[in-house]
């Protein structure tokens, strides 16, 4: 069995396909590229590109052309729903990996959005899809829709993925909780802002519904979480963050996060309500790495799973690693404080590289 290792990148990331990869890795930033330094150590490891802004859906399919060098194909149903066009980037001259054979498998790791991503992926290798099976004839189907592919995944593992959505969607929209009464650093509110700005979703004509902004809302990712299944032959993996405390009845962070987190870290350690759909946000969701909740880093509600034992690892179950004690980003190598993470990251794919 030879393993190939595929990193996908969150919201508004980056990968190998993009010129700015060079100058600042998304895989390892500050610390130096990570895919590089795997690939010495003998993980044959790359790097993906899909849309920042994009919907899992679309991401899982950018996905699948990259790897299997074949042209984007976001399915007749799914483009006809969402009123984009069906067909998207050629890979047939540039795939992603060069050296696929039938023994090939693949480890699909994403941060963050890239979680979301990689188990949308998955689920469409395993089981395709009903409604594109439907609108489209044998021989204008990708075969990403066709399923029957579950046995060219090896394993999944989310870091730091909002799994089961971020509470800070509902927390913007909910009249009843006042944003400016959280009190933040003043500096915060304006590293907050070149977050915010940097993680605008282009005004494109791209549906409100296809995009990840929606994919990750608590009511959204309940549906899709529903959709999904837990693949038994699969082995999974999450690593949830998180950098606050507790003071009160209230979260806040701790000293040394990213200064563009901070503002978001106080307001999501404070905020509690329910959403559209009446999910309670509750006390359990305060708790976080200055972006995604930690609760919601764990495990899809609901789905198998077990704490992290190296010597005992089982498919079709999320094996939960502990806590990492770090903010959203530094799994990544850090955006401002640098991060060394290689230590982590080889320990990990070795003991992936073990679970058969």
């Amino acid at each position: 069995m030879k393993l190939k290792y595929v990193f996908i990148h969150g919201t508004a990331g980056w990968g190998s396909y993009d010129e700015r990869y060079e100058k600042m890795p998304y895989w390892g930033m500050r610390g130096g590229d990570l895919i590089s330094y795997l690939n010495e150590k003998g993980f044959d490891s790359y790097a993906a590109s899909v849309s920042p802004f994009g919907s899992a859906w679309d991401r899982a399919c950018e996905l699948y052309a990259q790897i299997y060098g074949k042209i984007v194909d976001y399915g007749s149903f799914h483009s006809k729903a969402f009123g984009h066009e069906r067909f998207g980037k050629d890979y047939t001259e540039c795939p992603l990996i060069r050296d696929l054979t039938d023994d090939t498998k693949l480890v699909l790791i994403g941060h963050s959005f890239g979680g979301t991503t990689a188990r949308v992926f998955a689920e469409l290798m395993a089981h395709g899809d009903e409604d594109e099976r439907a609108a489209a004839g044998e021989d204008d189907l990708s075969p990403l829709f066709r399923g029957g592919m579950e046995g060219r995944i090896h394993a999944v593992a989310a870091l730091a993925s909002a799994l089961n959505g971020n509470s800070v969607f509902d927390m913007l929209a909910d009249p009843d909780f006042d944003l400016k009464s959280v009190k933040v650093p003043w500096w915060s509110r304006r590293f907050g802002k070149m977050m915010s700005d940097n993680l605008q979703v282009p005004t494109d004509g791209r549906d409100a519904r296809d995009c990840g902004d929606y994919d990750m809302q608590i009511d959204q990712a309940r549906l899709l979480n529903r959709r999904m299944s837990t693949l038994p032959n699969v082995y999974y993996f999450s690593v949830p963050c998180a950098f606050t405390r507790k003071r009160g009845d209230s979260y806040v962070p701790e000293k040394g996060m990213e200064p563009f987190f901070v503002m978001r870290s106080f307001q999501m350690g404070q905020y509690t309500g329910v959403t559209k759909g009446g999910t309670r946000i509750d006390q359990r969701w305060k708790k976080n790495d200055g972006r995604v909740n930690t609760i919601s880093e764990v495990s899809p509600f609901g789905a198998p799973r077990k704490r992290l034992d190296p010597d005992n690892l089982k498919p079709g179950i999320w094996n939960v690693f502990p806590v990492y004690k770090g903010d959203h980003m530094s799994l990544q190598g850090g955006l401002l404080h640098k991060k060394d993470i290689r230590s982590f990251y080889t320990d990990m794919l070795t003991m992936i590289c073990s679970a058969d």
